[in-house]
């Protein structure tokens, strides 16, 4: 009787242990409900693979890998659909919070950017920044732009959001730095979770940085590298 009293126990023990396991599954958040911002992410909510980049719209090598993606828009959204994946930008001025030479337009970018994003115009004015930035600084100078840059204020940001269509809400926002608190609190939790600028966190694949020369096939092979994480 002893013996059988024992294997009930160990029996309702380890279903314990499995239907925790189970419990722990079913509460564990969606993909959806750890993004930071749903106007920044882009793809199917509830999509199996969930992908991060941590940015700064003055970092270059950020925007060469943003830039290969938005010269191959069609192919980008292909690529989301046909392998289930959000993708979430968490943008911020981690260089002038966190930089060693702390350039002023990464927190110009920023604030015009959520700026945009609080119209409901993120995607426009964070695809229109990229390919302005690249083309006007970084596409033949690279790093070398920054002393280019330095010429310019924050209107070169204004602008861009006037040529998306955005009008005095916007230039009210960007003059009174009304998002910049969300701004900071971004940027020090991605000094948190971020080891350089780009950041990668593909599902479970990390990784920093991106060559100036590189185009849309060295972000598949990031992508690929996540999917395959």
């Amino acid at each position: 009787m002893k013996k059988i009293l024992r294997i009930v126990a160990i029996v309702a023990v380890f279903i314990l242990i499995i239907a925790a396991i189970v419990a722990s599954m079913n509460n564990k958040p969606s993909n959806a409900e750890k993004v930071w911002d749903t106007a920044m992410s882009i793809g199917n909510p509830d999509a199996k693979n969930y992908f991060i980049i941590y940015s700064d719209l003055v970092c270059p090598y950020c925007i060469a890998f943003e830039n290969a993606i938005v010269e191959n828009e069609e192919q980008f959204q292909k690529y989301l659909k046909e392998n289930d994946i959000l993708l979430e930008v968490r943008l911020s001025d981690f260089l002038y919070e966190y930089g060693e030479t702390k350039p002023e337009h990464s927190r110009y970018s920023a604030i015009a950017t959520y700026c945009a994003k609080n119209e409901g115009k993120f995607w426009d004015y964070y695809n229109k920044a990229i390919t302005t930035v690249w083309n006007d600084f970084f596409k033949d100078a690279g790093k070398a732009a920054f002393s280019k840059m330095s010429k310019y204020g924050q209107e070169y940001w204004t602008d861009i959001g006037k040529s998306v269509g955005l009008g005095e809400n916007f230039e009210k926002c960007v003059e009174e730095k009304t998002p910049l608190a969300e701004i900071e609190q971004n940027a020090a939790k991605t000094a948190k979770l971020a080891n350089g600028m780009p950041f990668f966190k593909f599902n479970n694949y990390t990784s920093s940085g991106f060559d100036l020369s590189w185009g849309w096939e060295y972000v598949q092979m990031y992508f690929q590298a996540g999917l395959e994480s």
